[in-house]
């Protein structure tokens, strides 16, 4: 999800750093082992080909969404503001995304805002982490393998090769990805969306999947509890839930109205405006 500061600030992009940071405890856990270059790039084309069967039959899905992004004190961690909006969603046949909006309370929010770029990451870059499409703009490192309950699965870091200009609307993916060493289908993901600007930061995310009607690995979980930290010292705390649930096949093409007007499809993502 994107936050943009109401305030101008400059935004700390150490990439560098950011991975340190991110992966420095989950690498304990990690058993470090290599692949070969055919392996390596057989598992990167068997989970990229299913991520794309995947966000096909996602087309063919109506589900909900509930989103919390909450900002909280230091201290005590008292919350200081909320922002709550549950919809449902579905799709058409050329995958345009239609929302109807069931619970969406006045936000009270106060040191960021969110914006339709934000909520559009929640259905793209932070749920799926990869578009198959653009899997050539990656770099995609094998890390090692770890053990998660009961699935044993390959470690993956992924950053774009180049990043992109925040005025062409590209989202691209930063972060790691775990992914089944059996079926190689990715299971979690954890990263955030890029590129950033002066007005806009973004928080680590955490998805989980799990498998829906014994065929498909969709996003049913995802949690953030980040701090955006700013050149100027300034440091916005926050934590972020959201369940993707009610997971239905459709019969055929479904576009959900609201009682009196139809609604839009959710925009395509472009920069935030200077507010």
């Amino acid at each position: 999800m994107v936050f943009k500061m109401k305030k101008l600030i400059l935004a700390i992009s150490l990439l560098t750093l950011f991975a340190s940071i991110l992966y420095a405890q989950a690498d304990d856990q990690i058993t470090k082992t290599s692949l070969s270059p055919e392996e390596n790039q057989k598992i990167i084309k068997k989970f990229s080909d299913l991520e794309s069967i995947f966000r096909r039959a996602l087309n063919n899905y109506s589900f909900k969404r509930d989103a919390v992004v909450q900002t909280l004190g230091f201290g005590a961690g008292q919350i200081t503001g909320e922002y709550h909006r549950t919809s449902l969603f579905t799709f058409d046949d050329s995958g345009k995304k239609y929302e109807k909006i069931l619970f969406f309370p006045m936000s009270t929010l106060t040191e960021i805002s969110i914006t339709p770029s934000d909520l559009e990451d929640l259905g793209g870059v932070n749920p799926f982490a990869l578009e198959p499409e653009r899997i050539q703009y990656y770099n995609i490192t094998f890390v090692g393998k770890q053990k998660i309950d009961e699935l044993s699965l390959y470690v993956f870091d992924v950053a774009p090769k180049v990043m992109p200009d925040m005025k062409s609307g590209v989202r691209l993916f930063q972060g790691r990805i775990w992914v089944d060493d059996v079926d190689l289908h990715i299971v979690k993901s954890k990263g955030k969306g890029v590129p950033e600007d002066k007005k806009n930061k973004y928080p680590v995310v955490e998805t989980w999947r799990e498998n829906i009607g014994g065929k498909y690995w969709f996003p049913t979980y995802a949690t953030s509890n980040d701090e955006l930290l700013f050149s100027t010292g300034q440091t916005v705390r926050m934590k972020v839930r959201v369940r993707y649930s009610d997971y239905k096949e459709a019969q055929a093409t479904v576009k959900v109205l609201d009682d009196d007007e139809e609604q839009k499809p959710t925009p395509t993502p472009t920069p935030a405006k200077k507010p």
